[in-house]
């Protein structure tokens, strides 16, 4: 089995610790395997896009969402470390308006499964970080949307000293209280 599965305080987001085979030489893992993510996971999902970001310091992106054709993603770290969050954004959940994060790092090698109908955000901890991730959906930016990464009602934890660095949208971003929300 090329995953093993995490729970989360969310139980439609889940944590994916891949297999690794290393030695001196340095390691394999599978990245992703689509028998064994189903498998595991129970999910039947296709992905569409691949995506691969890198960022510095501090940065901050998200939370970002879409709100017709949902994403989504299955996300992981390649190079330094972030703090990946999730919010449900389901309004009939009965994690509605809760969160969920998670360390990823080049040296943990985890993945972190965001489903459709949530918010999804990183900062970067380390130096930089390099930042992929899989969708379910293409990205459509007239349905994007992105939820205040700092809201009270939300109150996530990120792990930082300092205000972090933002895009212009997401400084612009909507409070959960005003935000578009998924209904169904």
């Amino acid at each position: 089995m090329a995953y093993q599965l995490i729970s989360t305080d969310i139980p439609d987001v889940l944590v994916l610790k891949p297999q690794v085979f290393g030695d001196e030489r340095g390691f394999f893992m599978e990245s992703f395997n689509q028998r064994d993510f189903q498998k595991v996971t129970g999910l039947n999902e296709v992905f569409v896009q691949d995506n691969h970001s890198r960022s510095a310091s501090g940065v901050l992106r998200g939370l970002h969402y879409q709100v017709e054709q949902p994403q989504g993603k299955l996300v992981r770290v390649t190079a330094g470390e972030v703090f990946d969050v999730a919010v449900d954004l389901r309004r009939r959940s009965p994690s509605f308006g809760r969160w969920v994060g998670e360390r990823l790092s080049a040296d943990n090698r985890r993945q972190l499964w965001v489903p459709p109908g949530f918010a999804h955000g990183f900062v970067v901890l380390s130096d930089s970080a390099e930042f992929l991730y899989k969708t379910t959906d293409y990205w459509y930016p007239e349905h994007e949307r992105s939820l205040l990464w700092n809201d009270p009602a939300l109150g996530i934890d990120w792990p930082i000293e300092h205000a972090p660095q933002l895009a212009a949208k997401d400084a612009a971003a909507k409070r959960l209280q005003d935000a578009e929300v998924f209904e169904g």
